[in-house]
């Protein structure tokens, strides 16, 4: 009886860690480069095990990046999980070191290979500030 109770609370406990940490994952992918490249601001954005379709990358506000992605949860294995990290959501916004002051929108230009997405960022050009 007691070893019967003491596996049911180390796999109890075993499942809450999983939850706990599949959402630690989740809160803090995906993992992101930004950097400037001769005329762009270019976003690298790991997203592994996510398909193109299940991604939704959005510049709202002009300046904020969104990034969405949503994937089917895998079928449960029949054994006993021992680690699982691998997030089913992500949900994230980051802001850009951009900004439109003309009020034109920004733009980008996307591509995805290999579950990165790379974003291209057109950096608006500096005009000249007269001094009165």
């Amino acid at each position: 009886m007691y070893m019967g109770i003491a596996e049911y609370v180390g796999r109890e406990l075993s499942r809450e860690l999983d939850k706990r940490s599949q959402e630690f994952y989740e809160f803090v992918m995906p993992a992101i480069d930004m950097y400037e490249d001769v005329n762009d601001l270019v976003v690298e954005i790991d997203l592994p095990g996510f398909r193109k379709e299940d991604v939704n990358i959005r510049i709202v506000e002009d300046n904020i990046l969104s990034i969405k992605a949503r994937r089917e949860k895998a079928t449960e294995p029949l054994g006993i999980i021992h680690y699982r990290q691998r997030p089913i959501q992500i949900d994230k916004r980051i802001v850009l070191p951009i900004s439109t002051e003309d009020g034109k929108r920004v733009t980008a230009t996307a591509k995805y290979e290999n579950g990165v997405v790379t974003l291209r960022i057109p950096i608006p050009k500096v005009t000249a500030v007269p001094i009165a």
